[in-house]
């Protein structure tokens, strides 16, 4: 079948197999330019390992130190007619490439927050890799079930207080414009704690730990977005910053029971994500942001952000650190004269000036990159069989 993109809003329904092991393989590249990392993790597990910063890192991990990784996710497979997730081929491709590196890989799908697949993952760790001495905690779902409890609980990209009113894009149809959003209730705040705070990572490590899968020098990290004050009402002071809150906690619990270099949590910086396309403000302010970034020679994709976590933070005891105790690779996002010049263009940002003051083709570029489209080495009039993803170059 000839595979093309399907796009509704924020969601692209089809993936390109040879895309997406093109793209791996790209991110790859960028790694091994770098050289080996060292320190660094020897056997490493990432929840949340298909897409994003999690590729990124299982990749980091693979191909710049080294590791044998164990992934989680859940993807959709593909059948004859219809194309698997992007994540789904990602997994494939990364797999392929490890294999042929002479590297472990096992990827375990399913739901993360359930307790069945710890326990799944546990008992890989046990059959092929021991223990394990970094986890990297990457879930980004909107939906989660509390394993204890049973119930089921819904996020929200709501604001706090009281309505928030913000200037946003329309990335289908380049419209910048003005929406209303209307603000959180209790419960609904409470729900995107438990989804998308910190309850999930203590739970992976504490049934890691429970298990004696870690290593003795074992260390996790989780990662987070501050952002800039333009974004912040709805999201560092709306649910989803009342969420990444509760993810300082959780790393500063995993301390005071592991160890202080045990656990931190990582701020990185803004990029093209299925995820940002669906918050108000963000995709605007991601397109002028990589325009801005760009000019001034500071822009890095996913993996040029994880390249650097691993090579000066992640494994750098001596890296600075906020007062939450976070590491910051979104230094150069929000470093003064990116800001200032951020702030200068947002009043002046329309419709009719977007192509001037941001960068809405590099942005729309890098979200068609995510699904395996948009890409110059792919031949995307070949008929292919999307239940198989070439094999690595």
């Amino acid at each position: 079948m000839i595979i093309e993109p399907r796009i509704r809003g924020f969601i692209c329904t089809t993936a390109h197999p040879a895309g997406c092991a093109a793209n791996v393989a790209e991110q790859i590249a960028v790694v091994r330019a770098g050289g080996p990392i060292s320190p660094g993790p020897r056997k490493a597990l990432v929840v949340g390992c298909s897409t994003g910063y999690g590729l990124a890192s299982r990749i980091a991990a693979a191909f710049g130190a080294g590791a044998d990784t164990i992934g989680v996710s859940m993807e959709k497979p593909p059948t004859e007619t219809k194309t698997a997730s992007a994540g789904w081929y990602n997994n494939r491709a990364f797999e392929n490439q490890a294999k042929a590196a002479g590297r472990k890989a096992v990827t375990l799908d399913g739901d993360g927050f359930s307790d069945e697949l710890k326990a799944q993952v546990i008992e890989a760790i046990k059959a092929d890799f021991g223990q394990i001495d970094l986890l990297v905690y990457s879930m980004a779902a909107p939906v989660r079930t509390d394993p204890k409890t049973g119930e089921t609980y819904r996020s929200s990209l709501k604001p706090l207080g009281a309505a928030a009113r913000m200037k946003t894009l329309n990335t289908d149809k380049g419209e910048v414009f003005e929406t209303e959003i209307a603000p959180a209730t209790p419960e609904e705040t409470a729900a995107t704690i438990k989804v998308m705070g910190g309850e999930d990572w203590e739970l992976w490590v504490e049934a890691l730990s429970a298990a004696g899968v870690l290593a003795e020098d074992f260390r996790t990290v989780a990662y987070t977005y501050l952002g800039s004050e333009l974004t912040w009402p709805i999201y560092w002071k709306g649910t989803l910053g009342k969420a990444k809150e509760d993810l300082d906690r959780a790393g500063g619990a995993i301390r005071a029971r592991l160890g202080e270099g045990s656990a931190r949590v990582a701020s990185l910086k803004a990029v093209a994500t299925q995820a940002s396309y669906a918050i108000p403000a963000v995709p605007l302010y991601g397109v002028v942001a990589f325009k801005v970034m760009k000019e001034l020679g500071l822009h890095e994709g996913t993996i040029e952000q994880i390249d650097r976590l691993f090579r000066t933070a992640l494994y750098n005891d001596a890296a600075p650190l906020d007062d939450a105790g976070r590491l910051r690779l979104d230094d150069w996002e929000l470093s003064e004269p990116v800001q200032a010049e951020i702030k200068r263009r947002w009043p002046l940002v329309a419709t009719d000036t977007l192509a001037e003051l941001g960068d809405p083709e590099g942005f729309r570029s890098d979200f068609l990159k995510l699904f395996g489209f948009g890409r110059s080495d792919v031949d995307y009039g070949a008929d292919l069989d999307p239940r198989e993803v070439p094999p690595p170059r």
